[in-house]
């Protein structure tokens, strides 16, 4: 079965960096656009940064974390990347990965993983 396993998160000051990873399993990974979505407490689940499959030459990100936040992916190591920078408190939230159409929102994702809990503290 498909599994979708994100790891890196942690607790980190406002002004740092963490690197999520989403190691995946039980799909072809090179073809599956992957993506990143966040939900804080008491918030729905927001798109955050996507990839396109292959060789990742497309990427789409939220506004709110453009040019702070870099979705990579490695094809050789099923694994797709979200290095965050410049975090602020605002990013705390829970950092899912997922699958699905490039682009598209929560309810059309195929697979998701468990999720990784990001806080920034201020």
């Amino acid at each position: 079965q498909v599994q979708l396993v994100e790891s890196g998160g942690g607790l980190v000051q406002a002004g740092g960096s963490l690197r999520l990873s989403c190691a995946a399993s039980g799909l072809t990974f090179s073809r599956s656009a992957m993506h990143w979505f966040r939900q804080a407490p008491g918030k729905e689940r927001d798109f955050v940064a996507c990839i396109s499959s292959w060789s990742g030459s497309t990427s789409y990100y939220a506004e709110s974390v453009k040019g702070r936040f870099t979705i990579s992916r490695d094809n050789a190591k099923n694994t797709v990347y979200l290095q965050m920078n410049s975090l602020r408190p605002e990013d705390t939230a829970v950092y899912y990965c997922a699958a699905g159409p490039l682009g598209s929102s929560v309810r059309f994702m195929d697979y998701w993983g468990k999720g990784t809990l990001v806080t920034v503290s201020s």
